[in-house]
């Protein structure tokens, strides 16, 4: 009779887990598509909701719709701009939910530890330095992301070699490095921005200081398949990084290939945040804020962690970029100094919640 109790109990507690994850992803999705639809119709030119759903509506079914200057204005610049925001927020989340999974450490983040400004920096070499090789006046926004990536991937590889030793990933080492690492890609940065012409300038400094004020459907598209990849990699993480979550050898016995899924979240990290970077610039604290959030509502399972993040990101993002276009305008606001302004009040009192930094 004891065991019947606590068999039902378990099940009650289940049911109820179930019931509140249904009602967090309602919650994030019609979030998500109300913040959509404001920020696609507000601006100088300010569109009705039912306008902005009708336009939506028409192009995705693709009806002809008579030319207009509103059709216009939400088709060629602010959608494109609010889809960027979305899959830029939903990459970074992911990428933070990542790292702090496979260091085990809730405070990692891409931008913190380095990643961020590897990729940026490759994307400052290639900007300033891709005249000579290229032959180009402008570089083709493809070749970007490429270079991004490949920042990004060799940051987080030198960092997990420097962090690992024997199997174990340590912690101090691995903060304390990925800040003198970002120190040192800071340093090789401003050394190309004093050598870089005014186009290359202006270009250097949008990634700098973050902005989607650039966005156009080529930019929306290249970042498309690195988002997609990200979202696909989602669906056979979850359960191997709560096994994870124990301890390697943990996981090694119950059947999880470790250093396969090691590969595949370093590979998924670089590709999303060079990626993200090489579209906006630098967004910090999105990797941060979003991860630790969800975990307060759902707890440290990662198959719901995970999913969640896309949709939290893009609503950070997406809410930030739209009060960057509104808050001092006709002016822009770059969107890095906001999400810094919500980030780093949220990274301190993480660290007031952790006094003893042995545990971080």
């Amino acid at each position: 009779m004891f065991a019947t109790r606590i068999e039902t109990d378990l099940r009650g507690l289940v049911a109820a887990r179930r019931r509140r994850a249904t009602f967090v992803f309602l919650a994030l999705t019609a979030a998500l598509a109300a913040i959509f639809v404001l920020s696609v119709g507000e601006g100088p030119l300010a569109i009705a909701p039912p306008r902005v759903i009708d336009i939506l509506v028409a192009a995705l079914q693709r009806r002809s719709t008579p030319s207009s200057l509103d059709v216009l204005v939400i088709l060629d610049i602010r959608l494109p701009r609010a889809l960027l925001a979305v899959m830029i927020g939903g990459c970074l989340a992911v990428s933070g939910a990542l790292m702090q999974s496979l260091f085990r450490n809730p405070l990692a983040d891409p931008g913190l530890i380095g990643i961020s400004g590897g990729a940026a920096l490759a994307a400052a070499v290639t900007i300033v330095l891709g005249d000579q090789f290229f032959g180009a006046a402008t570089l083709p926004f493809a070749r970007l992301p490429l270079a991004a990536f490949g920042g990004g991937l060799a940051m987080t590889l030198l960092l997990y070699f420097i962090a690992t030793r024997r199997g174990e990933t340590q912690v101090a080492t691995l903060l304390l490095a990925g800040i003198a690492l970002g120190a040192l890609a800071t340093a090789a940065t401003g050394l190309l921005i004093y050598l870089a012409n005014d186009r290359q300038l202006r270009d250097l400094t949008f990634w700098s200081l973050g902005s989607l004020g650039g966005a156009t459907w080529e930019k929306t598209a290249a970042l498309a398949p690195a988002f997609a990849l990200t979202l696909a990699s989602l669906s056979f993480l979850g359960r191997s990084l709560n096994a994870l979550a124990v301890g390697e050898f943990e996981a090694f016995t119950l059947g999880v290939p470790v250093q396969r899924i090691k590969v595949v979240i370093i590979l998924v990290v670089a590709l999303a945040t060079g990626a993200s970077v090489a579209s906006a610039g630098i967004i910090g604290f999105v990797g941060i804020v979003v991860p630790q959030f969800l975990r307060l509502i759902l707890g440290a399972d990662h198959r719901l962690l995970l999913p969640a993040c896309p949709l939290l990101g893009g609503i950070l993002v997406l809410g930030a970029d739209t009060c960057a276009r509104n808050v001092i305008a006709p002016a822009e606001l770059p969107i890095g100094i906001l999400t810094a302004a919500i980030g780093a009040p949220f990274f301190l009192w993480l660290l007031l919640r952790r006094r003893d930094y042995g545990n971080l």
